[in-house]
């Protein structure tokens, strides 16, 4: 069944055509990923779908009673709002109830929390909200009270991207849903939308988001859209193809046009039977010779600067903000054309690593000893601090006339934004009009064009098109210096670094020799030595077991209502107690504690195990009723 129709959809700004007399559809359950370069209207089409943006001549019409949830790339709320009420902020009648009890909750006057039980029962919302909650608790938001105002732009999407999720969509329209989203909660999240019997249609630059959730991919090349019947690897092959063929429609065109010209140049001025079809043909073949056999190549094929054997060596660093331990006593010899990742959850510390490495942020104590011919180019997250009054082109000629591209060659700044995918008349248009990814890579271009020898970049990935981030990996995979790169893109991890520091909190840091992909083999290893040894703990339960084997055919009840929140509490405690243990037993296996702190965690890791049995015990005895 249908859920969406677009038909001959058409939008311009002023004489620039962003998409013209488009035609597709989306039916129940499918999954579709949209792709296109920076500025040719992805999100001003999703925009429109949600009925946020007009447009020129078309129509947009959805299945009546269809439940739509939409996820845009920059979310805003009411500032006032608490996180709570921003999860909640929704017209779906059983969110609103479940908002509503847990305001109650949260108070201290329970006189109408009678009323929303019985509310709840009748509306069996009790699944609702414990669905609702885990979304919560696995995209990591826990303080329910804090407001609006005072998130973080992660923070913020995460609470918008719930708010979506919990309100059981039919279709999501998702706007670059991983952005912000650190790798665990991308995982999550992909693993969700996949499972989900739900339609989507999303834009996304995290390409094995798009091969194992989306089915179908719609292209928006030169103002026209191309559907692929398959996922993110089948569109790379049958784009290939496309292309091709193109390529060689363009080729005889311009052939074709070469003789039509030879011909339209023999025939007398004044001289009237010239056939009219032949002169319009020869037009048409004149725009199809113009068109470019590609969608457009970033060159980045910029000479990097000599750089000595010398590069950076952090000695003893050390780092907190209050509690919370970004290094301890961290040494590292970084070694010269060393390609490193940066991965970790949000949180961990890793954009801190960076700036104390860039000398943006002093270490409490510790150093690190940068080499002398070191030349850094540093694209960080908030670096995009351009005068939105200046044209892009003087952007660049503020840097430098020209770019150095070694053996004496030198390449003309209009040149070089032309490689950069920004046309003539692009180049001369003001920074205010270009799209958040345009700006992302006239950022890239002023860093670049400095011949840096040491590139740090700090989430390169969010914003920028796949096209661009293609040639970028290119790019780094082929750079003659160093790189280190923090991301959460998993794909561009894989392609450009040869190993990881992996921040897991606390100052936890570990040097992994490999890229993210072997880093998960390793990890899902480790994870289930860890299941396989809870489970021999928990065989010890059996009398508990036994007692559940026994009352399996008695008629269930329901738990009460403080037996309900004591299950969910205990489904919180767990997950932390066993958390802490791994912790201990990293502590106490490191060689580095003194006698007295091994005798404390030890003692503290026998309670530990002790209250995980205990906990687990009563969580046994209550998922019977749950």
């Amino acid at each position: 069944m249908s859920q969406l129709n677009i038909n001959g959809l058409t939008k311009s700004f002023g004489d620039l055509v962003l998409f013209e007399d488009i035609t597709f559809g989306i039916a129940q359950g499918q999954k579709i990923g949209l792709i296109a370069k920076n500025g040719s209207g992805k999100t001003t089409l999703l925009n429109i779908i949600a009925g946020k943006e007009d447009y020129d001549s078309g129509s947009v019409v959805f299945r009546n009673d269809l439940r739509v949830g939409y996820l845009e790339q920059s979310p805003a709320y009411p500032s006032e709002l608490t996180v709570l009420q921003a999860c909640f902020y929704s017209s779906n009648e059983t969110v609103r109830l479940i908002a509503e009890y847990e305001q109650a909750m949260a108070s201290d006057d329970h006189s109408n929390l009678e009323d929303i039980l019985l509310r709840m029962d009748n509306m069996k919302a009790w699944d609702y909200e414990q669905k609702a909650k885990q979304i919560l608790g696995q995209l990591k938001i826990y303080n329910f009270d804090q407001k609006i105002s005072e998130l973080s732009g992660g923070q913020l999407k995460r609470v918008a991207l719930a708010n979506v999720l919990i309100t059981d969509p039919e279709l999501i329209i998702l706007d670059e849903p991983t952005n912000h989203l650190d790798l665990e909660m991308t995982e999550w999240l992909e693993g969700y939308l996949s499972r989900a019997n739900i339609s989507i249609l999303m834009v996304t630059h995290d390409r094995y988001f798009l091969d194992r959730v989306c089915s179908e991919i719609i292209e928006i090349d030169r103002k026209q859209i191309y559907q692929y019947k398959g996922n993110y690897s089948y569109y790379l092959e049958k784009r290939q193809e496309r292309m091709e063929a193109l390529n060689a429609e363009v080729d005889r065109a311009s052939n074709l046009l070469r003789k039509e010209l030879d011909w339209m140049r023999r025939q007398p001025q004044a001289r009237g039977t010239k056939a009219k079809y032949r002169i319009d043909a020869f037009y048409e073949l004149e725009k199809k010779a113009k068109q470019q056999h590609e969608a457009g190549n970033v060159n980045l094929d910029v000479k990097a600067s000599y750089i000595g054997s010398k590069i950076f060596e952090a000695e003893h660093v050390s780092k907190s903000f209050g509690d919370l331990k970004i290094t301890e006593d961290f040494n590292y010899v970084f070694a010269r054309y060393e390609k490193m990742g940066i991965v970790g959850n949000n949180g961990t510390g890793k954009s801190t690593f960076i700036k104390m490495l860039m000398g943006e942020v002093e270490p409490d104590s510790g150093r690190f000893d940068i080499g002398e011919t070191v030349r850094f180019g540093y694209y960080s997250q908030d670096g995009l601090q351009f005068d939105e009054q200046m044209k892009v082109i003087d952007v660049v000629q503020d840097i430098a006339e020209y770019v150095d591209l070694g053996d004496g060659r030198k390449m003309g700044v209009s040149q070089f934004l032309n490689y950069f995918l920004f046309a003539p008349e692009k180049q001369h248009s003001y920074v205010y009009k270009l799209s958040g990814g345009e700006k992302r890579r006239l950022y890239l271009c002023t860093i670049l064009m400095r011949n840096p020898n040491f590139l740090v970049l700090d989430e390169p990935t969010n914003d920028l098109d796949i096209i661009t981030l293609n040639v970028l990996e290119e790019y780094l995979s082929n750079f003659k210096g160093c790189v280190i790169v923090v991301s959460h893109d998993r794909y561009f991890m894989d392609k450009v670094v040869g190993h990881l520091l992996v921040f897991r909190g606390n100052a936890d840091i570990k040097d992994f020799p490999g890229n993210y992909t072997q880093y998960r083999e390793w990890k899902e290893a480790i994870d289930l030595q860890e299941k396989e040894a809870a489970a021999a703990r928990q065989a010890k339960l059996s009398p508990v077991q036994e007692k559940h084997n026994r009352s399996s055919d008695a008629p269930k009840k329901k738990l009460t209502f403080k037996e309900r929140k004591e299950y969910e509490a205990l489904e919180v405690e767990i997950p932390a107690l066993e958390t802490e243990k791994a912790e201990l037993e990293l502590a106490m296996s490191s060689g580095s504690l003194s006698n007295d702190e091994l005798m404390a965690k030890a003692d503290r890791i026998a309670k530990v195990i002790d209250e995980i049995d205990e906990k687990t015990m009563r969580w046994l005895e209550l998922s019977e009723f749950a």
